[in-house]
């Protein structure tokens, strides 16, 4: 009997129920569109971030005061303590090991360099004199390495440092190739398919060929840039980096993110290392990495986790304005039939009907229209989602089965709120009254 009432009364007065989903379905396809980019932003948006360049330092312990001014280490570049190549594996088999979606071990050292010109009197290469004082960086540029798991992950520059522009070819590991930084060739005349001479007061010199010009927008510009393994062997020191860049995907820090782990007791230790925080993260590889210093860089950190802590605050603020519109609607909608029934609702109480039972009828009829309204709602929010994923992010976030959920849930709740009220005053109304028509 209370089904059919309830199916009765949802089949009149159409109009005012078409009205109230609409409300109910407009509000949740906002709402299904904002939490669905939401879910699916964070992790978009970090990678986009990963662009921005590294957001982690690696470097010896026994290195660890850097002599710095204005951001630039006046250290010694070819001074101070060494890392293990090997150990460089086990950045992969940390607890975040998804997250590390690159890293680039750097050695560097100060050369002298010089231009060789052909002479066709010789049929060879004469060096000039030396152009100038010049820093040669050996490192990755998609580099291979073999996981302890037996897998292969791909890293190096082109990983940490996408957003370099490189007219040319990128050098490839133990080729005797190299790049140079824009401001370096111009200053030299460098041109690609040229050789480059570098040599330093204490080894012998070395050839390299320059297979691409490349504009970093930092110091970068004025070095070159060739495989580790080259400088390794040029200056003796076999399977050894001074400094690791590493990018990582990571979520912004809040003030329990920025805490010590050193003043944490277990349960917050376990909890804190569970998140994808830059600084965990970097606690993480610090326990991999013996005799090392890990840094977080952060100009970059903090300025992703600046823009995406606004960018879900505003999701957020879009969402609670479109479930108070729904909410709003649903309540003013409810008004207007609790009146128009009056005479309908008078008459249940004069046969006996208790001020509970007309109340929870006039509840499922409302919820039956917050499941008609929100499973609309949702099919309409995930249109929306994927054209503001595609229009936006460049690509659409998945339909989830949580966020459905969400919705109804979020659908029924701002339905009750809104009607509660109307709800309250048609459960106080005397039959008495109303049959006579006062």
């Amino acid at each position: 009997m209370f089904i059919r009432l309830v199916a009765d009364s949802f089949t009149r007065r159409p109009r005012r129920k078409l009205l109230t989903t609409a409300a109910l379905a407009l509000g949740m396809a906002v709402a299904t569109a904002a939490l669905s980019v939401s879910l699916d932003v964070g992790d978009r948006l970090a990678r986009e971030f990963r662009s921005l360049g590294a957001n982690l330092l690696v470097t010896p312990q026994a290195d660890s005061l850097p002599l710095e001014i204005g951001g630039v280490d006046y250290r010694p570049v070819n001074s101070g303590a060494y890392l293990p190549e090997a150990d460089l594996a086990k950045l992969k088999t940390i607890f975040w090991h998804n997250n590390v979606i690159g890293f680039s071990p750097v050695l560097e050292v100060k050369v002298s360099s010089s231009t060789p010109r052909w002479s066709p009197a010789s049929a060879t290469f004469v060096r000039p004199a030396a152009n100038g004082d010049a820093v040669l960086i050996g490192t990755w540029s998609n580099h291979p390495v073999t996981l302890p798991d037996g897998g292969e992950f791909i890293t190096g520059l082109q990983q940490t440092s996408p957003w370099w522009r490189i007219e040319g070819s990128w050098f490839e590991d133990g080729a005797g190739e190299c790049i140079v930084g824009r401001a370096f060739a111009d200053r030299n005349g460098v041109i690609i398919d040229s050789p480059l001479y570098l040599s330093t007061s204490t080894s012998d010199g070395l050839y390299l060929k320059v297979t691409g010009i490349f504009t970093s927008g930092s110091s970068e510009d004025n070095a070159v840039l060739t495989s580790l393994s080259i400088v390794q062997q040029y200056i003796e020191k076999s399977g050894q980096y001074r400094k690791l860049y590493v990018s990582a995907l990571t979520k912004p820090e809040d003030d329990f993110g920025r805490r010590d782990p050193k003043t944490m007791k277990p349960d917050e230790l376990e909890r804190w290392s569970c998140s994808p925080y830059v600084s965990s993260i970097a606690y993480s590889i610090q326990q991999v990495l013996p005799g090392s210093d890990v840094r977080v860089i952060r100009r970059v950190a903090e300025g992703e986790g600046a823009i995406l802590t606004k960018v879900r605050a505003l999701l957020w603020l879009v969402t609670f304005a479109a479930l108070l519109a729904a909410g709003l609607a649903v309540g003013a909608s409810s008004a207007a039939s609790v009146i128009e029934r009056r005479t309908e609702i008078g008459l249940m109480k004069a046969l006996g009907a208790s001020s509970g039972a007309v109340g929870f009828l006039l509840a499922a009829e409302q919820l039956l229209l917050a499941f008609v309204g929100g499973g609309i709602g949702y099919s309409l929010g995930i249109f929306l989602a994927r054209v503001v994923g595609e229009k936006i992010f460049g690509a659409a976030p998945e339909p989830s089965f949580l966020v459905l959920l969400v919705i109804l849930c979020l659908a029924a709740g701002v339905t009750l709120l809104g009607s509660a009220i109307p709800l309250r005053r048609a459960s106080r109304y005397e039959p008495a009254p109303i049959l006579r028509g006062e």
